[in-house]
């Protein structure tokens, strides 16, 4: 399948109401918890989410349509969120990042990006990208971390569900974070 910034933007548009039904109203255990070192609960991929709303899409977006290739994107923090979400709950990241979300999409959309997906960026550590390569990673880094919750939630029952193991895929070794 082909990028098409208006598909793009139907699966960006929803990432927010599926993470609020996937992790609202849930007791803390399904959460807080991970899947082994280095991996991320749901409470972290959601305040990594913001973190990208508020430090990664949109300012590569704008040094892509300023610079080019010429200057490489700022370096983003993956881990960031560990000390931005302190002290907040899950509702509070899942409303803040559904009003992040909804203001950068509204800026996608009046950005006439279609006419400028072969336009360079350069990533700090990929090299040469293009503006489609970076929108279409968005899409799909919402839909990485939808399945990485779900897989740390599922992990959470791994040793309850007996025989069955050996047919869930949710089960099988992924990369971690």
């Amino acid at each position: 399948m082909q990028f098409q910034l208006d598909q793009g933007i139907e699966v960006l548009s929803r990432t927010p109401g599926v993470l609020r039904v996937m992790l609202s109203g849930l007791s803390e255990p399904w959460i807080v918890n991970n899947y082994g070192d280095q991996t991320f609960s749901p409470f972290d991929v959601v305040g990594h989410l913001i973190h990208g709303e508020r430090m990664d899409w949109m300012k590569r977006i704008d040094r892509i349509l300023t610079d080019g290739d010429r200057v490489p994107f700022d370096k983003f923090d993956r881990y960031a969120m560990y000390e931005e979400s302190r002290g907040k709950s899950i509702d509070d990241l899942l409303n803040e990042f559904a009003t992040l979300r909804a203001a950068n999409l509204d800026r996608v959309r009046t950005m006439n990006l279609d006419q400028h997906l072969d336009r360079p960026g350069l990533h700090p550590v990929l090299g040469p990208v293009t503006m489609k390569n970076l929108l279409a990673c968005w899409v799909a880094h919402d839909l990485n971390h939808i399945h990485q919750i779900a897989k740390c939630m599922a992990i959470q029952y791994r040793d309850e569900v007996g025989p069955w193991v050996k047919f869930l895929g949710v089960f099988a070794p992924t990369i971690s974070v």
